[in-house]
Parts: structure tokens; sequence; C-alpha cells
């Protein structure tokens, strides 16, 4: 809340240069930031009475935005990858599906390997596990098993994350 906007009668108020002034009505405290040249800001509209703090609200918002911006520059996003096999995977398919696995952790993303069981494969869940655990093993001088293989639906998973260095 901003000058007019603040519906309190009483405030705690601060000065620009952040010594307390005291409790003054509303209008005391308007004319105050008015003949600064600022604005009256309510910092803590909780507190009894609430805090208001003469500033100049257009530079603290700036300042506020700045500081996001940075913050969002250095957050660092990781994507998740998925490669999918099959419980009956073939040697060749399963050495392409590892390749493919290495580049994507070697650029830091999170790898999602699945296998989806059609039809009766379900009933055989412990072949799709050593085909997942086998994955885990081949690419384990980059990557860290990071949840374990389970079912979910007609599909069992497992989430490995690059290695920190």
């Amino acid at each position: 809340m901003v000058n007019g906007g603040i519906r309190a009668r009483e405030v705690r108020l601060i000065s620009a240069g952040g010594e307390q002034l005291g409790v003054k009505s509303k209008q005391d405290a308007l004319r105050m930031a008015e003949d600064a040249n600022l604005d009256l800001v309510l910092v803590a509209p909780k507190a009894k009475p609430p805090v208001a703090k003469i500033m100049d609200y257009g530079k603290y918002r700036f300042e506020l935005q700045k500081k996001q911006r940075e913050a969002r520059k250095k957050q660092k996003t990781v994507s998740v990858k998925e490669v999918r096999l099959s419980p009956t995977i073939d040697t060749n398919d399963f050495n392409t599906k590892v390749k493919a696995a290495f580049r994507f952790l070697k650029k830091g993303s999170k790898v999602k390997v699945s296998i989806r069981f059609r039809g009766r494969a379900i009933t055989h869940k412990d072949i799709g596990r050593e085909v997942l655990n086998r994955f885990a093993n081949e690419t384990s001088e980059v990557a860290t098993v990071e949840s374990k293989a389970k079912m979910d639906g007609r599909s069992m998973f497992l989430m490995l994350a690059p290695k920190k260095d």
C-alpha cells in the first residue's frame, strides 16, 4: 500500500534515513512524505500500529526487480529427458539408448528411463526391473540413481541424475 491507499488511522513512521519518528496520524505522515517529495509506503501492515516508511517507491520497485533479475540469472533449470525401453530390448538397441542417456547426462539433464509393458508382458515385471538395473549399471560412471525402479500403471521407470563433479 502506498500513499492514499493506506487505510490505518495511525502508523509507526520511519524516516527516509531509517530513524524512527514514532506513532503519527496518517495525515501527518502523508504530509511529511510530501514535504520530502517522497512516498509513504506501508512496510509491515500486520503490526499494531502498522509500520510505514518514507521512501521513493519507484526506486524501491526498480531495485526489487533488479534483484529478481539477478536471482533468475543465477538459478539453474534442470530438464528431464526420457529414454523409453521395452522389456525385450535387443543389445544394440540397448547400447544406442545408453549412448543417448550418456549425452543427456553430460549436458546436465536428468534422465527418466521407462519401460512400457504391453499385453501379457506385464506379468514379467522382473524382466523389466533387470533391464532397468542393467541400464543403471551401464550409466553408473556418469549418473547416480535418484529413484529406484517402480511401477506406475503399465510402465516402470527409474530416474537418473548426473553425478556432481
